[in-house]
């Protein structure tokens, strides 16, 4: 079993920057897995933001591109995003899940478990 915790979100103005983490806990090695960061706000589903492949490729949403970076590291069983020049639009509840096979399968979210509680992140402009 896997246990993930996000953390670092908060409140920023537009064009600000913040540091999501998130923990992975548990007995089961998911170093060869896909990890990512989602994101949700209320009436809408969640939606994928930014992926880490094992073979330390990343892949981007469009609307974040050159503007967040994922990084992982695995020594700290850490999954990081770095979010700059943020907008309203970038507001919501992050999420790190863990993707359910091996390989790479997209941003859609019904491919990733093992989902945190989340932490909020708000944009004022």
């Amino acid at each position: 079993q896997v246990t993930l915790h996000e953390s670092g979100g908060g409140s920023v103005q537009a064009g600000g920057s913040l540091n999501l983490s998130c923990t992975v806990s548990g007995r089961l090695d998911v170093t060869d897995r896909t990890m990512a960061w989602f994101r949700q706000v209320p009436g809408k589903q969640r939606e994928g933001v930014a992926a880490h492949i094992p073979d330390d490729h990343r892949d981007y949403a469009d609307s974040v591109k050159g503007r967040f970076s994922i990084y992982r590291d695995k020594a700290k069983n850490t999954l990081y995003l770095e979010m700059n020049n943020l907008n309203d639009e970038d507001s919501g509840m992050y999420y790190c899940g863990v993707a359910r096979y091996v390989g790479y399968p997209g941003l859609g979210r019904g491919y990733y478990t093992n989902w945190g509680p989340g932490t909020q992140v708000t944009v004022s402009s």
